[in-house]
């Protein structure tokens, strides 16, 4: 269930019990600031948190410096999540291991296609047909092998 769907399903004045990592609810303070004020009906100031035995009402000062200190450990997570990912992916580059996606035809079949488009005979349909792939597929061989 989605923090949405359960703030949906939760009514004024009970508590709201979040999850061991608030990682796993947002990913930016903005995020989690402002699911306090998602709650579906009036006086959805009457929301808490309930973290472990404590609970904390988010439009108090200390249950809104908390909010603020656990959303900023949770947006610093996920940048570091992000920066970590973004360094393997470079070094995996740099090793030639990263290559994406590999394209649906092979190079015989891209020179294939391109001669039989070439000819005029075939449709784009057609050829897609031929090959068993796309029409965008066959777009994006000819626009390739054109360049």
């Amino acid at each position: 269930m989605t923090i949405n769907g359960a703030l949906m399903l939760a009514s004024p004045g009970r508590w709201f019990r979040l999850p061991p990592r608030l990682g796993k609810v947002a990913d930016s303070t903005h995020r989690i600031t402002n699911l306090k004020f998602r709650a579906p009906w009036k006086g959805a100031r009457n929301l808490g948190l309930a973290l472990g035995n404590s609970h904390y009402n988010p439009a108090d000062p200390m249950g809104k410096m908390f909010f603020n200190i656990l959303a900023t450990f949770a947006e610093f997570e996920a940048d570091l999540i992000r920066l970590r990912t973004r360094e393997g992916m470079a070094i995996a580059r740099a090793r030639g291991k990263l290559r994406g996606k590999q394209p649906k035809l092979s190079v015989k079949q891209q020179q294939a296609l391109k001669k039989m488009h070439g000819t005029g005979k075939y449709s784009i349909s057609d050829l897609a047909e031929i090959f068993s792939v796309s029409r965008p597929t066959v777009y994006r061989t000819l626009a390739r092998s054109a360049r």
